[in-house]
């Protein structure tokens, strides 16, 4: 696996940065999604030494990032500090959260706002419905854009070289029986969210899941997020979520880019 901390075009690392800083940021984001790590599975998963994942997970655990049971490092609540950095730095996920309530209350489904993040979808801002069972979607939490409806509209939003270069490096996974992993089949759904203005995912994800999204462009047309309601297929179709879904979403999305 290839390491996640940056290198340069040459593959080094840039003369002012920090290596070590860099693999200790790239082993707390291997917790995405995990409870806890080992050593091994922190160097796998940021495709680190087993020596240079243990030097990280031990500095973490030191400075209250992690806890460790002699086996498992598990994240500490410390480390809610820095997603919150972005939040209260950001205004955009304060600005939208009243129109995403709105837009969850008008559809009684759980709507979420999400910006692209190196080939990523990223939840900043959500409104959840209440529900006996939840979607497990959350703030923070990341979707693949290529199989996401937020993140064929952020796709939809990239320059055409850039899209080609996020392309040509892709290399898809069937997440479900009903993934599309072509690569023409997926451009093909990102150009459509450009051109329509709206994106579905139809079970790609997680069998039982649709999800339908719209852009959030500012004052300028520049898309500065995706805005997605998600529901169980079995409460709505397809056609139901662009007939009913769709209105409420669109209005949304223009109330908050009014006031970018």
């Amino acid at each position: 696996m290839a390491q996640r901390f940056p290198v340069n075009a040459a593959g080094a690392r840039p003369a002012e940065g920090m290596a070590g800083l860099a693999k200790g940021l790239a082993v707390l984001e291997a917790f995405d999604g995990r409870a806890a790590l080992t050593i091994a599975e922190a160097a796998q998963a940021t495709g680190t030494t087993r020596a240079a994942a243990r030097r990280c997970l031990l500095t973490l655990a030191d400075l209250g990032y992690l806890g460790h049971d002699g086996k498992f490092f598990r994240p500490t609540p410390r480390t809610l500090r820095l997603g919150a950095i972005y939040l209260e730095a950001t205004p955009l996920p304060r600005l939208a959260q009243p129109y995403l309530a709105g837009a969850r209350d008008a559809l009684q489904e759980s709507v979420s706002l999400a910006v692209l993040e190196d080939g990523w979808s990223i939840f900043v801002a959500r409104a959840e419905a209440e529900r006996i069972v939840s979607t497990g979607v959350r703030v923070g939490a990341r979707l693949p854009a290529w199989c996401s409806a937020t993140g064929r509209v952020l796709l939809g939003a990239l320059p055409p070289t850039d899209l080609e270069a996020y392309l040509a490096r892709l290399k898809p996974d069937r997440r479900t029986s009903r993934t599309a992993v072509d690569l023409g089949v997926i451009r093909a759904r990102v150009e459509a969210a450009r051109r329509d203005g709206l994106a579905f995912s139809d079970e790609e994800l997680e069998l039982g899941m649709r999800a339908l999204a719209a852009p959030v462009k500012d004052s300028q047309g520049h898309v500065r997020a995706a805005i997605s309601v998600s529901a169980f297929a079995a409460r709505a179709s397809l056609e139901e979520m662009r007939r009913r879904f769709a209105p409420v979403l669109v209005q949304a999305a223009e109330e908050i880019g009014r006031r970018l």
